[in-house]
C-alpha cells in the first residue's frame, strides 16, 4: 500500500503500472517533439513576416525591378518567400518578353503562374510541421485518458481479494492513473494553442503574398503596354 506521505508526482510516475508508464512515456516525448516545432515554427514564420516587411519596403521604395531582381537572385535565401515569389515572376517576364509572336496576356499569365508556382512551395514550407502540432493536439488527451483508464481498472483490479477497500487503498492508485491524463493535457494544450496562432499567421503571410502578385502583375502588364 502506498502511503499518502509518498504520493509525490515523482513517486506516483515510479509506482505507476508498466502500460501507464509506457503513456507516460510516449506522451512526454511527444511533448518534447511538440515544443521542438513550437519554438521551431515560431522563429521561422517571424523570420518570414520581417523578411516580407523588409521586401515590400524595399519594393514600394521605387526600386529598379532589374536591379532588385539581381539582388534576389544573389540572395535567394535570405530574401524571403516574397522575394522569391518576385524573383520567380520577374525572371519568367524577362524570358517570355524577349519571345516574338506572345501576347501580352501570355506573357503576364506566365510569369503570374511563375509566382503562383513558387507561393505554394513558400507556403507549403511555412506550413510544414503545422499538422503535426494539431495531431497531437487532439490525439494526445485521449491517449492520456486511455492511461488513465487502465490505471484506475488495474487499481481496482487490485481490490478484488480484499475484504473491504478504503480510500487510503484506491486513492493512490487512482492518483497515479490520473497523471497520464495530466501529462496528456500538457502536451495538447501547447500545441493546440501553437498551432492556432501559426496557421493564423500563415494565413496572413499568404493574403500578403496573394496582394503583392496581383499588384506586381498590374506593374509588368503596364510595362508592356
Amino acid at each position: 500500500m502506498i502511503h499518502t506521505g509518498d504520493m509525490s508526482i515523482l513517486s506516483l510516475i515510479v509506482q505507476a503500472s508498466l502500460v501507464v508508464k509506457c503513456v507516460m512515456a510516449m506522451l512526454a516525448g511527444v511533448s518534447f517533439m511538440s515544443w521542438y516545432w513550437i519554438f521551431r515554427k515560431g522563429l521561422a514564420i517571424s523570420a518570414g513576416r520581417n523578411a516580407t516587411s523588409d521586401f515590400e519596403q524595399q519594393f514600394w521604395s521605387g526600386s529598379d525591378l532589374v536591379q532588385l531582381h539581381r539582388q534576389v537572385s544573389q540572395n535567394r535565401e535570405t530574401a524571403g518567400s516574397l522575394g522569391r515569389i518576385f524573383e520567380a515572376g520577374f525572371r519568367e517576364f524577362s524570358k517570355l518578353h524577349g519571345q516574338k509572336g506572345l501576347e501580352p496576356a501570355d506573357i503576364i499569365n506566365g510569369a503570374r503562374r511563375a509566382m503562383r508556382a513558387t507561393y505554394q512551395r513558400e507556403i507549403d514550407d511555412l506550413e510544414a510541421h503545422l499538422a503535426f502540432l494539431a495531431s497531437v493536439g487532439s490525439v494526445s488527451p485521449y491517449v492520456g485518458l486511455f492511461g488513465t483508464v487502465w490505471g484506475i481498472m488495474n487499481s481496482f483490479r487490485g481490490l478484488g481479494n480484499v475484504a473491504s477497500a478504503t480510500l487510503a487503498q484506491v486513492a493512490p492508485g487512482i492518483a497515479e492513473a490520473l497523471v497520464a491524463t495530466a501529462i496528456g493535457l500538457f502536451a495538447a494544450i501547447p500545441a493546440v494553442v501553437a498551432y492556432n496562432r501559426y496557421i493564423h499567421d500563415v494565413d496572413r503571410l499568404s493574403i500578403r503574398f496573394e496582394s503583392f502578385i496581383e499588384e506586381f502583375s498590374n506593374i509588368l502588364q503596364r510595362q508592356l503596354r
